[in-house]
């Protein structure tokens, strides 16, 4: 079975389409995510992926936050701006929130 040219027109249009659609739900860039945990988070933190546990014993490891059953970008993002008693107030700005959430997923054990 062949495809006319407008059912092949339409075949391309839906690929780029939806592969448009995954980079826009791709969440920041983990990258700079790890450079912004560096400077921000590490105080804290245990922020790679390396056995251990944080400097501050009442904060998870990123390792484990990512790794938490049900563990999202959104559930992250309300963590971020959410905040906690022994958290300092952070204000991390949009980018850079998608970014920390980025690279903390990243740290996910079944990658």
């Amino acid at each position: 079975m062949q495809l006319s040219s407008i059912q092949a027109l339409f075949a391309v249009i839906v690929l780029v389409m939806n592969a448009a659609i995954a980079r826009a739900a791709e969440v920041g860039s983990a990258e700079q995510g790890l450079r912004i945990a560096r400077e921000q988070c590490a105080e804290c933190h245990l922020i790679g992926k390396e056995k251990g546990r944080s400097i501050n014993e009442k904060a998870p490891t990123f390792a484990k936050i990512a790794n938490t059953p049900g563990m999202t970008a959104a559930a992250l993002r309300i963590a971020l701006n959410t905040p906690h008693r022994s958290m300092p107030n952070l204000v991390i700005k949009d980018a850079d929130a998608d970014s920390i959430i980025a690279y903390i997923l990243s740290l996910r054990d079944n990658q």
